[in-house]
């Protein structure tokens, strides 16, 4: 993972249904944005379910940022079973880039142990 892995981070309750935005901002070339649908997928189990995949159409605010419209990938999480678990979620997106580029990044939720 490394260097594409996103710094959302957030810690979850066993049982949540959470939406979330990553931003690709820090990884797109002048210009360009994302298109078509992402995929999502968990990487760690087959506990959650994700769905609402999609490349942002309104601008949003993540981790106090503003990030335009195409530059982030929305999607919403549910099934979070195991306390104190790490689930990794890997996105995988395609840009406007002629030729187009395929960018992936990786999203790491921790479960609260309480």
């Amino acid at each position: 993972m490394g260097a594409n892995t996103a710094p959302e981070r957030p810690t979850l309750a066993v049982g949540e249904t959470r939406n979330f935005a990553v931003s690709f901002v820090n990884i797109l070339d002048s210009g360009e944005s994302l298109t078509g649908t992402p995929t999502v997928a968990e990487e760690t189990t087959t506990d959650l379910t994700l769905s609402n995949k999609a490349v942002n159409t309104v601008a949003l605010t993540i981790n106090g940022k503003t990030v335009a419209v195409g530059k982030a990938v929305q999607f919403r999480a549910s099934g979070f079973k195991v306390s104190g678990s790490p689930y990794i979620i890997k996105i995988t997106v395609g840009t406007t880039a002629s030729p187009a580029q395929t960018l992936v990044k990786y999203v790491k939720f921790y479960t609260d142990t309480e």
